[in-house]
């Protein structure tokens, strides 16, 4: 199975506002950036969009070590929010409100299932270079949405 090494990051002017992903994956020594954005969305969503975007460009079972200064992403994965959310049908506090962003959070499960997917949280602006750079791409797609 291929080791990929995915970070990704987004942004977003206002929140909600015009947003940015970015992604970048490393096989060896060739790596990939991708980055995109919309119109009206919010920092989370651009956080997770990213995620899923890196995970899709993979074009057969990996092995992902994914990257993210997002806590809100790599804690649900961590601390086994999602696995809770579920076993509630994507609902919250007993089933009084729905998880917000379920229709993403379920998109990242399914990719799940195709990849061996480690989440690893990287302290954002703190030097690494990947991150840095995924901040960067990310900004200048939300750019583009204004």
């Amino acid at each position: 199975m291929k080791k990929v090494i995915i970070y990704t990051d987004g942004a977003c002017s206002g929140n909600p506002g015009p947003g940015g992903w970015a992604a970048i994956l490393k096989y060896g020594e060739h790596s990939r950036h991708l980055s995109g954005g919309e119109r009206q969305t919010t920092n989370n969503r651009m956080e997770m969009t990213a995620a899923i975007k890196g995970l899709e460009a993979l074009k057969e079972l990996c092995e992902v070590e994914l990257y993210s200064d997002s806590a809100y992403l790599i804690d649900a994965h961590v601390k086994h929010w999602l696995d809770k959310w579920e076993r509630e049908n994507w609902t919250r506090e007993k089933g009084k409100e729905p998880v917000l962003n379920a229709d993403l959070w379920q998109r990242l499960l399914e990719l799940e299932k195709r990849h061996s997917v480690s989440w690893h949280k990287v302290k954002g602006h703190a030097g690494v270079f990947e991150n840095e750079l995924c901040d960067k791409l990310a900004v200048e797609a939300a750019e583009l949405y204004k």
